[in-house]
């Protein structure tokens, strides 16, 4: 009897752990940063799709099901601890640089950056481990492409 409830709890605990990719990790930050002035507007999605498309060479449908997704997880209100942990047991610190850069980018796809935005990136940068500097160099860097 007990090993079939230890069996039943660790199925469910394997099939509540979401997969999760570096693209849909990155994916996932991107609308989190759109979502926190709450208002993604169609000049974010499309900066996302293509910030996606240049970081994974992703095809327009899986960047397509990317977003999806990553607009269930955060209805799920799952936040970013879980794809900046992925990331940084995935990817070396110039590809979590990056990473931000791509947040700073897609902040400034609006022409201005909300407070709540920059918040959302200050956060993501910490617990990717980027130094303050280099959260201050991406978005230095973000800008200079807007150029």
């Amino acid at each position: 009897m007990l090993d079939k409830l230890r069996s039943l709890f660790s199925s469910q605990e394997a099939s509540e752990e979401p997969e999760i990719e570096t693209d849909l990790a990155a994916a996932s930050l991107m609308l989190e940063v759109s979502w926190s002035d709450h208002d993604v507007g169609e000049t974010e999605l499309l900066t996302m799709r293509r910030l996606l498309s240049d970081l994974y060479g992703l095809s327009p449908e899986k960047i397509e099901a990317l977003i999806e997704d990553a607009r269930a997880r955060l209805n799920e209100n799952v936040g970013l601890h879980p794809y900046t942990s992925f990331l940084n047991e995935h990817l070396d610190e110039e590809a979590r640089f990056q990473v931000i850069c791509a947040l700073w980018q897609l902040a400034l796809a609006d022409d201005r950056i909300d407070k709540f935005e920059e918040h959302t990136i200050r956060r993501a940068s910490d617990l990717l481990y980027l130094s303050h500097s280099r959260f201050i160099e991406a978005k230095l860097h973000a800008k200079a492409q807007r150029s």
